[in-house]
């Protein structure tokens, strides 16, 4: 092995998914590694694994496998192939047994084994805390930045950690909830073959070494990590462990290293972002921490320029936390909070409650405390015993609620989780239909609210040439999270010559499509 080898990165499922490879990529790269965004490149492979639905896991096995392809072994380069994340924590013995080129396994809460796993040594920060950040690739590939060049690593004094401190909190327990939970088996994982018996209990901070592979101007903050809730199709408690907040003054100090190197855009992201600071005694923690982002202010620099979070829980929507979205003009006027269903029988199973008359509410006086808010949710159709009655309720909410962003998902069965032992499971042709139903609903509400923006001057992130054809450009607006919502195409660049990517402009919508809008520069 090279003194200095060469690792490649594929990352895979969601954006929290995509910081621990972010944090991997960092340790690795703080202690001498290259990184590369060619498979046939590297020395070492590491793939980090989702395991959410099945889709998710046999894209997982399909990329393992193609990337053993690249092995020595078999005529390819790599010495080493490395397999982390969700999978691992489900099926560690069997990647073992059934996949023998891969060569370590490391499952969630283990990140910090990377450089073990990659036969590297840590190199000691001394009391400071390098931060990596290149810009530039998706996390669908084999990732590194593209300009390796444009890098810059900072050297920070650890007592910057407590320089934002205001908040007075005890030391890190854990959610009452998550405690009872345990006690009655939430997190059991002796079913799992080769599962450790130790939850994840992994938890970054400002002073670990990140390298960010999301455009220069956006970056994820993960907030906290594991979840405490019950819901009977998820198996991420599992999979994560029980819930853990960050420090406030940690992502503050995160959040300002982000802003000196010309991030713009932060979102917040944790498996239950409403949550935040619960098990740190915290009442409205999330509120709190959003406005001590909101108010960060850089010297030289100046404030988060856009601010949001993901994954909220519909009974942690709290008044306090829609007045400090209302209050601060950089938070984005977005609530994500995921639903599930809108019938009480489905959601009574699913183990979540509410019901779509209390869900409504909840939009009712998000809309009114923050107007003109953006809402995206998303729904699970054919869980076990749903009726079309049930199904009926669903899309009369989405009909009666008019969600901005919506997503609908397929049941997935999933073995360890508590529906996989409900009967009355809806045939897969069913649940398909409905999928399609519902999103055909979805689809004439959004095309009428894109329709109504035509005219209107609007603030947008300039992203790059559209994925779509490179006779267009395409950017966000504030109320358009990365990846997940519709985009602003650019048909006309006005008096720029060139537009420049990660740069705001204003924009004036010329024309409405189902999810995308188009626009042209005005300023």
């Amino acid at each position: 092995m090279p003194a200095r080898p060469r690792i490649g990165f594929v990352s895979l499922g969601c954006p929290k998914n995509l910081v621990d490879s972010e944090v991997m990529m960092g340790l690795l790269h703080h202690a001498g590694a290259e990184l590369t965004p060619r498979a046939e490149d590297a020395d070492i492979i590491v793939v980090n694994t989702c395991s959410f639905i099945d889709s998710a896991k046999q894209e997982s096995v399909n990329t393992i496998l193609e990337m053993a392809n690249h092995k020595t072994a078999n005529g390819g380069r790599a010495q080493k192939l490395i397999v982390a994340g969700c999978l691992v924590e489900r099926y560690r013995d069997e990647i073992r047994k059934n996949i023998p080129d891969v060569d370590a396994v490391l499952g969630t809460g283990e990140l910090d084994a990377i450089l073990a796993a990659a036969g590297m040594q840590p190199v000691g920060t001394a009391g400071t805390s390098p931060f990596t950040i290149l810009s530039g690739t998706t996390n669908q590939q084999v990732s590194e930045p593209a300009s390796q060049q444009d890098a810059a690593l900072i050297d920070r004094a650890s007592s910057a950690v407590r320089k934002h401190s205001q908040i007075e909190v005890p030391e890190q327990t854990s959610r009452p909830e998550g405690d009872l939970r345990e006690k009655q088996g939430r997190f059991n994982r002796e079913a799992w073959d080769g599962a450790t018996a130790e939850l994840p209990s992994y938890l970054y901070s400002d002073e670990t070494p990140r390298i960010l592979t999301t455009p220069r101007a956006s970056a994820y903050i993960k907030i906290a990590e594991g979840c405490d809730h019950p819901c009977g199709f998820c198996i991420i408690p599992q999979l994560r462990g029980k819930f853990r907040s960050r420090r406030i003054s940690s992502i503050v100090n995160e959040a300002e290293n982000l802003l000196r190197q010309g991030v713009r855009e932060i979102t917040l992201i944790g498996q239950d972002t409403t949550c935040y600071g619960e098990d740190l005694g915290l009442k409205d923690g999330l509120a709190m921490l959003l406005e001590a982002l909101a108010t960060l202010e850089v010297p030289g620099v100046g404030p988060i320029h856009w601010l949001r979070f993901l994954y909220a829980y519909p009974n942690k929507v709290t008044t306090r936390l829609l007045d400090t979205i209302a209050a601060h003009d950089n938070v984005a006027k977005y609530l994500d909070v995921p639903l599930q269903h809108a019938s009480a029988l489905t959601l009574k199973r699913m183990k979540r409650g509410g019901s779509g008359a209390i869900f409504l509410r909840m939009l009712e006086k998000a809309r009114a405390i923050v107007p003109g808010i953006a809402i995206r949710t998303s729904f699970i159709v054919g869980f076990p015993g749903e009726t079309d009655e049930e199904f009926a309720a669903l899309e009369d909410f989405v009909k009666a609620a008019k969600i901005d962003w919506l997503g609908v998902f397929s049941y997935s069965d999933e073995e360890g989780a508590a529906a996989f032992d409900l009967g009355a499971k809806v045939p897969k042709r069913t649940i398909e239909a409905r999928r399609r139903r519902l999103m055909r609903t979805q689809m004439k509400i959004s095309a009428k609210a894109r329709a109504a923006q035509v005219g209107r001057v609007i603030e947008v992130l300039v992203e790059g040439p559209s994925e779509e054809t490179e006779l267009l450009w395409q950017g966000r607006t504030m109320q358009q999270a990365p990846e997940i919502d519709g985009h602003v195409l650019i048909n006309d660049f006005g008096d720029h010559e060139d537009l420049v990517p990660g740069t705001f402009y204003r924009a004036e919508i010329t024309e409405a499509h189902d999810y995308d809008v188009v626009a042209r520069i005005v300023d």
